[in-house]
């Protein structure tokens, strides 16, 4: 097994649980657009994706709409959302455990990079972090492998075998593999072990202290 030098995280479903904060302001979004969908759980699947391709996909909206709906869901996360948030428990620990062994830690994620650096400030983690990358507030650079591919560029000088990224959806891993670099798939998230295992993940945990035994071995 390799070692590697810079960790990649997903944020949503990987450092942290947002279902409470991004399926009410889902719902909220859609209430705005004449549609009603009571069941949170079955707004799961916008946990991981572009807003866009979400709304897209499950609602079939065009263009128009779809960035309508966008500014609805911002109106109550950037209020109310971004908070109905929870850290996995012993992420902190791994993170620390991380940095003290030298690696370089970076945010690789499809939510604009201003709500993921007031998340990761919200959760006091921002010191464990070289980088936080995200989209733009206009959608741009959201698909994952966009996002990871900047990161890329950042750590320009690292040679690009050891990268790795860590997240619970196929997005995660295939951006990976777009930038061939490796991936740990967690199945911790909102991704399940067939999405993880049909995507290619490299390495599949099941747990935050997976993850850190994952490391562990390396040393």
């Amino acid at each position: 097994m390799k070692k590697y030098s810079v960790v990649l995280f997903d944020l949503d479903g990987t450092i942290s649980d947002p279902k409470i904060g991004i399926t009410k302001s889902v719902q909220y979004a859609l209430g705005k657009m004449g549609i009603v969908e009571e069941d949170l759980d079955q707004l799961e699947t916008f946990i991981g994706p572009p807003l866009q391709v979400s709304f897209r996909e499950i609602y079939g909206m065009d263009d128009v709409q779809i960035e309508r709906a966008i500014a609805y869901y911002r109106e109550r996360f950037i209020k109310t959302g971004m908070y109905e948030n929870k850290l996995y428990q012993n992420i902190s620990s791994l993170l620390e455990y991380l940095q003290k062994d030298g690696y370089q830690l970076a945010i690789a994620t499809s939510k604009p990079t201003v709500f993921a650096e007031q998340i990761i400030q919200y959760f006091n983690l921002e010191h464990f972090f070289d980088l936080v990358a995200g989209s733009n507030l206009d959608s741009t650079r959201s698909a994952k492998g966009e996002v990871i591919a900047y990161v890329r560029e950042h750590f320009n000088e690292v040679n690009i075998n050891q990268l790795i990224m860590i997240g619970d959806r196929k997005y995660d891993i295939v951006g990976a593999l777009e930038n061939q670099i490796d991936s740990i798939g967690v199945t911790y998230g909102y991704g399940s072990l067939e999405e993880l295992t049909e995507a290619q993940a490299t390495y599949i945990v099941n747990s935050v202290n997976e993850l850190q035994k994952f490391f562990n071995r390396l040393n």
